[in-house]
Order: C-alpha cells, then structure tokens, then sequence
C-alpha cells in the first residue's frame, strides 16, 4: 500500500510534520513529489503510528500546485509546537521516488528525490490547485508558455503531467 505517516530529510536527517493544517492539499504535494497519483488523501493524530526523532514541519498549507513540501508555506524548518501523537500522513497511489518516505510504526520506505528534471510543469497564480499560468523547468529556472498555438490537447497533457485526470 501507499500510504504512511510522512517524513523529511532536512540538515542531515529524517524528522515527522506536524498535523496542524495539515489537509488534502497538502497531501495531494506529498504524493506529487513521490510521483504517486491517485486520491491523495490527508491523515492525522498519528493515524500511521508516532514518530520518533525531530519534528521538522508544522503549520504546512500547500495550494495543491507544488512540486515539493519545500515550496509550500510553512514553519521554519524545526519550529514547531507538536508531539509525536500529531504526526502527519498521507495515502496515495501507484509509485515512482523522492526525499520523502512513508512509515508505518517504526518501518519506513525512504525514496530519494531526483534533480528537477528538465520540461517539468507546474501551475502558478491560479484560483485553485487545478488552474493557473503554465511553467516549465527549463536550464535550471522556470519560464511562461507563450499561448501561440496552445490547444485542450497541450492543456490536457499538462494536466496529466501534474497528475490531474
């Protein structure tokens, strides 16, 4: 199964988030970044068991448009005002890889995050996780898509790659 309690590697090791705020936006992130699609689908009070370890994030509320955790608002890394039993986790579906893992008690899967890869997608300045100006990752920046010759079918295969149905 795909689903688990979430953790991050940050300055050298794992650590839980916090559930505060914690919702299906931000699950919808975490299994982007895992290169999961499916319903993403927020957990929390520990639902997958307590961590161990440092609490790294709290108080993360994604739009539902980031690639990765890091992009979304939130606590500084390690400020926090939680306890294991607000654990945060997710469910989502099928599999691929990042600097994310599940957990389950004490066994974890750890995936490790691929450089951004060139001709990713993202949505930006949207009302809504599912709208907004498209950008490319192109030589290390993000760039517009001039809407010269733009159709449903390059919106349908963008809307694909960002998992959407």
């Amino acid at each position: 199964s795909f689903e688990g309690r979430v953790e991050v590697y940050h300055d050298g090791k794992w650590g839980t988030i916090c559930d505060d705020q914690w919702d299906d936006r931000d699950a919808e992130v975490v299994c982007r970044q895992l290169g999961l699609s499916g319903t993403p689908k927020a957990s929390s009070w520990a639902h997958y068991g307590q961590g161990s370890g440092p609490i790294l994030l709290d108080e993360v509320q994604c739009s539902g448009n980031e690639l990765s955790l890091d992009q979304c608002k939130k606590s500084d890394w390690g400020q926090q005002n939680c306890d294991h039993i607000e654990d945060a986790g997710v469910s989502c579906d099928p599999f691929t890889g990042t600097d994310v893992q599940l957990c389950q008690s004490d066994a974890c899967c750890p995936l490790l995050l691929p450089p951004l890869a060139e001709g990713t997608v993202r949505l930006a300045g949207g009302r809504s996780p599912s709208e907004g100006r498209v950008e490319v990752y192109y030589n290390g920046d993000w760039g517009t898509v001039c809407d010269d010759g733009w159709t449903d079918l390059g919106a349908q295969v963008v809307c694909r790659q960002l998992g959407f149905r």
